[in-house]
């Protein structure tokens, strides 16, 4: 049988502390809130009553629901006032050496029998339970940010904390409503480790300007799902709370490089630009504590002044292709009123292509979200050719074939023959070098990425790739007709994986080595960046969902391009790939989909 906890007690009533307070409070057990002063006792008062009043605001909680939550929360001042409580939770500052002397004066007040854990996200369980003479007891309770709305709880156990300990913590858990995942005490522990890689990385795209921070922040946004951009997040966890787990993760995590605080990161802590909490980050916001961004120096252009300058009329587009990306590509030029030459190798494959986008275009009417008439007109628009002559005279070619260099430039070459002066020539690629393709042209300067992602006709984000040679008269182009498409353009350079691809595989690797590493399973692992990050699917999902063999192409492309050590693919995704486990596609992959 698990224990009873019939009291807790919670150290340090910031916005995490207050937040676990109203966890436990909420599910029925009587907490004692300690703070250092009267005057941050009354901070922490205000923030748990702000919450709840928010909460019966939304008719998510009763008045006297609220009424008894709050009655049974003891603020006191002090930490002796802990001396009867059956687990205590710290949430104060990530500092070793101050959790160490709280620590210390814990396990002196506190009752032999009491469970002291820690809310570090970052910080060593093993060496904060050492300032105790019962190291056996310390556990680290790893809550998220809002604790009463998120539901993941990482459980982290020391080599000596005791398996009662352990399994107690886990019934609690449950008892809050929480999922729980329970890992050995390691560096960043699962969300972190695998998170703050990724934040870190965006960061250094931003200060390396290889796209603003509005084009980095939609791309993941728009192109992955997340709930929040990298540099919007690091805003609101606060970039000198996200300097400290990072530089923690380096010192204690093998010190690989890519946590290791990206310096303009240390600048800006420095400067006093800590994010929301300061009114400045990376954004500028209304005031100190305002989620609300307002215009700076560094907020770009109207939309409509952007596209003004130098682009091109389109009013004829060719898309060469026959797969899912070029079928999904000439609906969405066709619905956004361009006419379009659709050409293939052949009139077997256009009569696929067309038959495809017919399906496609009927889905939309019976759905609702496209009338019988509007499915007629973009079908009224399209040609089908297997001739690729029949592109002479078209303003814009879209490339949309395999993604192999060799074919795309033998392409290009020959529409740069056939196509008219001034055309923009664009390619579709994920991963290829987009100067390599432009270069197997005269025309350089006309040749732009359009990274479409899939589907086409849903995803609202396409990546804007301009290489060294692309004129900006082409990236006005490409901006404007990815505005008239109804789709979000993001503006980057011709680096392999682009933004999206750059930032997300590096991460999934990252999961791939965890696993390897006999970390944490599948499960915990999705469990942890659904539930403790809100992404919509877990890395392992996600694999099985591209191909392991497609993740591991874009894997080694940006590993031979960058030579950054922690971008080598995982081992054991290279022996999935060989073993020929290629996720959902073949059955298996990182787990078993035939038995689903």
């Amino acid at each position: 049988m698990a224990r009873e906890f019939t009291r807790v007690g919670v150290v340090g009533l910031g916005t995490m502390g207050a937040g676990i307070v109203e966890v436990f409070a909420r599910n029925g057990v009587d907490v004692t809130a300690v703070e250092i002063s009267d005057a941050a006792l009354e901070r922490g008062r205000a923030t748990l009553t702000g919450s709840t009043d928010r909460a019966v605001a939304k008719g998510k909680l009763a008045e006297a629901e609220r009424d008894a939550l709050l009655a049974r929360v003891d603020f006191r001042v002090g930490l002796g006032a802990l001396h009867d409580v059956d687990l205590v939770i710290e949430a104060v500052p990530e500092h070793l050496d101050l959790k160490q002397r709280i620590f210390a004066e814990l396990d002196r007040v506190c009752k032999p029998e009491a469970i002291l854990a820690t809310n570090t996200s970052s910080l060593s369980v093993t060496e904060i339970s050492v300032a105790t003479a019962r190291p056996n007891q310390v556990i680290g309770i790893h809550f998220f940010n809002p604790a009463p709305v998120m539901k993941l709880v990482e459980v982290v156990r020391t080599v000596v904390t005791s398996a009662d300990v352990v399994s107690d913590v886990e019934a609690l858990c449950e008892r809050l409503g929480k999922v729980d995942v329970t890992i050995s005490d390691r560096a960043g522990f699962i969300a972190n480790a695998l998170l703050f890689g990724y934040l870190n990385h965006a960061v250094g795209m931003f200060e390396a300007r290889y796209a603003t921070r509005e084009d980095i922040d939609a791309a993941m946004k728009l192109g992955c799902g997340l709930p929040m951009g990298p540099l919007a997040l690091m805003d609101l966890i606060g970039l000198d709370t996200a300097y400290e787990i990072l530089d923690t993760m380096y010192r204690r995590g093998g010190r690989d490089r890519r946590h290791a605080p990206a310096p303009l990161l240390k600048q800006m802590v420095t400067a006093g630009l800590l994010g929301r909490k300061s009114g400045r980050g990376f954004y500028t916001y209304e005031r100190p504590g305002s989620p609300k961004v307002v215009p700076d120096e560094y907020t770009p252009l109207a939309a409509d002044a952007a596209l003004a300058d130098g682009a091109r009329a389109i009013a004829k587009v060719g898309v060469v292709g026959s797969g899912t990306m070029a079928t999904g590509i000439i609906e969405v030029f066709a619905k956004a009123g361009y006419e379009v030459i659709s050409v293939t190798r052949g009139a077997e494959k256009s009569a696929k292509v067309c038959e495809a986008v017919k399906t496609s275009l009927n889905k939309g009417v019976v759905r609702g979200k496209l009338s019988e008439t509007d499915r007629d007109d973009a079908l009224g628009r399209i040609t089908w050719s297997a001739t690729l002559e029949h592109l002479a005279d078209v303003d814009l070619v879209v490339e949309a074939v395999i993604e192999e260099l060799s074919v795309k430039k033998a392409l290009f070459a020959s529409l740069d023959e056939i196509c008219k002066p001034g055309v923009v020539l664009a390619t579709t690629t994920s991963s290829l070098p987009v100067i390599d393709v432009a270069m197997a042209t005269q025309r350089p300067a006309d040749v732009v990425g359009l990274h479409f992602f899939n589907p086409a006709p849903i995803m609202p984000l396409v990546e804007i790739v301009q290489t060294i040679r692309t004129s900006a008269e082409t990236s006005a182009t490409a901006r404007a007709v990815c505005a008239k498409l109804g789709k979000t353009g993001v503006v980057c350079g011709d680096r392999s994986g682009f933004i999206v691809n750059a930032l997300l595989f590096p991460y999934l690797n990252d999961a791939v080595k965890m696993l390897e590493a006999s970390y944490s399973t599948a499960d915990d692992i999705d469990y942890a960046m659904k539930l403790g990050c809100g992404y919509p699917m877990g890395p392992f999902e996600l694999l099985d969902v591209v191909g392991l063999d497609v993740s591991l192409a874009i894997q080694r492309e940006l590993y031979l391009e960058l030579r950054e050590p922690g971008f080598a693919p995982a081992p054991l995704l290279e022996h999935l790939v060989t073993a020929g486990y290629l996720g959902r596609k073949s059955g298996r992959g990182f787990r078993d989909h035939t038995r689903r």
